[in-house]
């Protein structure tokens, strides 16, 4: 639009010199939707917290933008696109961020820079941050109008591939990829989310897992003493760390279990008669649950585990395994393994795939989903 050779055929020759002016003087935005963020942060207040949680040391008579304002705008421009803080060295002069901004778009006065964001973002420490991840989990309780009687969080991480040597970034052998791992925290009633945190390009370990637990559920506890909590994530979430702190703490949890040659014993009868099933009935795919004992030499205790088979006309079965917390609440998680028919002994690989608890009397009937 902003080609002089474009102009004629969109507007009359009268208003064409305006317009020019206008691109010129950048008084058009192509970033409307940054209004409605404005809105939802004026509701929700969350540059506001998300500042109080930060110390700000710098001297109040050289301050030019407040860090409310600072943190407002890079929220809007990663929310718009612009990841990068370099993209503020543009955006600062945009009518429509300026205006979300709470400043007039022609006369107010422009908006923080990159390198203003950038000394922002390197301000915080290490509690610092916690304090910022204890407002997500604010924000989060204050979404239920009412303390929910139980609430699912699904954790797991996600990768974020990096391009370049940025702190915290590692190579992961698994995603073949130079990345960070940060872990989401999602409500799994309401897809909302609970909490995220930046972390290296590694699986965590348990007493890592374990801490940042321990800190996501006692903020949650401040607003809901009394609401049952459960936790549900991938295998390598389910150390003997993690499982011991949650027995500790009356969290239920249901986390994947990898499989191994004691576990496909302790399902091989059951997996026998769904594959034998499947053969006499012709079926395209059959699939059967089973549960058991089980305890890890890691584990303190038996925990409940329960299994997934699903048998093939591909001469597979795949059996799944997880613990549970508690004696009446099986739990789900998938690990495929694949033998030919007549022989029932398996050789098993985690996927990476967690499920929610089952029934055992309607375990039958419930729809599943491949791992």
């Amino acid at each position: 639009m902003t080609d002089d050779n474009l102009l004629p055929f969109c507007f009359p020759a009268v208003c064409r010199k305006k317009i020019t002016a206008a691109f010129d003087g950048g008084r058009i935005s192509s970033d409307g939707g940054v209004m409605l963020l404005a809105q939802a942060d004026r509701r929700l207040g969350i540059a506001e917290r998300l500042a109080r949680a930060i110390p700000d040391a710098r001297d109040p008579d050289r301050i030019t933008h407040l860090l409310p304002d600072i943190l407002r705008a890079r929220i809007f421009a990663i929310a718009c696109g612009y990841e990068d803080a370099d993209d503020l060295d543009r955006l600062r002069f945009d009518p429509a961020f300026k205006l979300a901004c709470g400043r007039l778009p022609d006369s107010g006065r422009n908006l923080c820079s990159q390198p203003t964001v950038s000394r922002c973002e390197n301000a915080p420490d290490l509690r610092d941050l916690i304090r910022l991840m204890g407002v997500m989990v604010d924000l989060y309780c204050a979404s239920y109008m009412k303390p929910p009687e139980a609430v699912t969080l699904d954790i797991d991480d996600t990768v974020d591939v990096v391009h370049g040597h940025q702190q915290l970034s590692l190579f992961n052998a698994h995603y073949n990829e130079r990345c960070f791992l940060p872990i989401h925290v999602y409500d799994t009633a309401t897809s909302r989310p609970v909490a995220v945190l930046l972390r290296p390009g590694k699986t965590p370990s348990g007493i890592e897992i374990r801490g940042h637990l321990r800190r996501l559920v006692r903020r949650i506890r401040k607003h809901w003493p009394a609401t049952r909590i459960t936790i549900r994530g991938d295998g390598h979430y389910g150390r003997p760390e993690v499982m011991q702190w949650c027995d500790e703490n009356g969290i239920d949890f249901i986390f994947g279990l990898p499989g191994n040659t004691v576990l496909d014993r302790l399902v091989k009868e059951t997996a026998d008669d769904i594959r034998t099933r499947r053969a006499l009935d012709q079926n395209p795919c059959l699939r059967g649950f089973a549960e058991t004992s089980y305890q890890a030499k890691s584990w303190n205790i038996d925990r409940r585990a329960c299994a997934r088979i699903e048998a093939t006309t591909k001469a597979s079965t795949s059996a799944s395994s997880s613990p549970a917390s508690r004696p009446g609440q099986p739990s789900m998680s998938t690990v495929r393994s694949t033998a030919p028919e007549a022989r029932p002994r398996t050789s098993s690989n985690c996927t990476r795939r967690s499920w929610p608890p089952i029934a055992p009397a309607a375990a039958a009937r419930s729809p599943t989903r491949c791992g």
